[in-house]
């Protein structure tokens, strides 16, 4: 078992930063390939970026591309979303994911999943 924990959100302004945080603990997590996902009201709940075991493969989403980093810390068990010239359209509960080693792109490919973090983005 893995439990995740976000944190970090908040509201800012569109062109603003923010960093999430997400913060596992249970099973070595050095194993595990990371994603973040997000969901705005009405919509379903979508990728945004991912990380590999190792931290050598990252994925992103084309809306967040240039503008959304992700990044993991093995000794502290974390991986992070920095966040950079946000948009309203960033508006969502942003979840941390986990699973086994490769990265993947879809909701049904992660085992584990964390509560949400809300991040509202005002133009």
């Amino acid at each position: 078992q893995v439990q995740l924990v976000e944190s970090g959100g908040g509201a800012a302004q569109a062109g603003g930063s923010l960093r999430l945080s997400c913060a596992a603990s249970g099973r070595a997590f050095s194993n595990y390939a990371m994603g973040w996902f997000r969901q705005a009201p009405g919509k379903e709940r979508e990728f945004v970026a991912a990380i590999s075991w190792t931290g050598g493969i990252r994925n992103y989403a084309d809306s967040v591309e240039g503008r959304f980093t992700i990044s993991r810390d093995n000794a502290k068990n974390t991986v992070a979303l920095q966040m950079n010239s946000l948009k309203p359209e960033d508006t969502a509960v942003y979840y941390c994911a986990a699973r086994l080693f490769a990265t993947a792109q879809t909701i049904r490919e992660y085992d584990y999943w964390g509560q949400g973090t809300q991040v509202t983005v005002s133009s």
